[in-house]
């Protein structure tokens, strides 16, 4: 279901009894986006990994952490002052703390983690462990391993990818992130040892351009290793 019908039709449904990512009561007047809010922290309840979700209601704590507009409507604040975007960046931490209270919640740890990225590498690690174990279709270790390579960090997206990779129950795509990451730590013969895993994937029909697509990316490695 597209996200803004979704919207108007929780909007409508009666309160759930669950408090996890539920707005606290506030005697403070009610503001334009309150509904919106609202809506959004109804369809994080039901799913806490609804990316759009989570990003919308993330862009509504950021700006009012930063401030307001002139119109009083936080979506117009600018973040241009360091002080403004570390309380920005404070608020979508809790947000994404609190969300995560949710033993199903996946994705607010990861962009917890996201945030933890310069500050607490330790504890990025250990949210996106968390995070991959608590789904078990493995999207959620496709993108803690994505965000490990994109921060520079293969070796680590190694460690966690052999920890908890499942290839045969697993989206498939983790074979890409890991194989890049491979190749990235200089790990060429790694590479191939997670390509050859995707021989475990029931659908190999399925997965036949990928396959094909890393086997010509590790031999692109192979002939240029100082690329690597």
């Amino acid at each position: 279901m597209a996200l803004l019908p979704r919207l108007r039709q929780l909007m409508r449904r009666p309160p759930s009894a669950s408090k996890v990512g539920a707005r606290r009561p506030s005697t403070a007047p009610r503001r334009g986006d309150t509904l919106h809010e609202d809506a959004l922290r109804s369809v994080l309840s039901d799913d806490p990994n609804n990316e759009r979700a989570f990003s919308a209601l993330a862009e509504i704590v950021r700006r009012r952490a930063a401030g307001t507009g002139p119109d009083d409507d936080p979506l117009t604040a600018t973040l241009e002052d360091p002080e403004k975007q570390r309380a920005a960046d404070l608020a979508v931490w809790a947000l994404g703390e609190e969300l995560a209270g949710n033993p199903r919640a996946w994705y607010p740890l990861i962009e917890v983690a996201r945030l933890s990225v310069h500050d607490d590498r330790e504890g990025m690690l250990r949210r996106l462990t968390t995070a991959a174990e608590r789904d078990p279709s493995g999207k959620a270790l496709v993108v803690s391993l994505q965000l490990l390579r994109e921060v520079g960090l293969p070796v680590e997206a190694l460690s966690l990818g052999v920890g908890h990779w499942r290839p045969r129950e697993h989206d498939p795509e983790n074979a890409r992130q890991l194989v890049l990451a491979a190749i990235e730590a200089g790990r060429t013969f790694d590479a191939k040892q997670h390509l050859a895993a995707l021989d475990l994937y029931p659908d190999q029909k399925t997965i036949r351009p990928l396959r094909a697509e890393l086997e010509q990316v590790i031999a692109a490695a192979e002939a240029n290793p100082v690329a690597q």
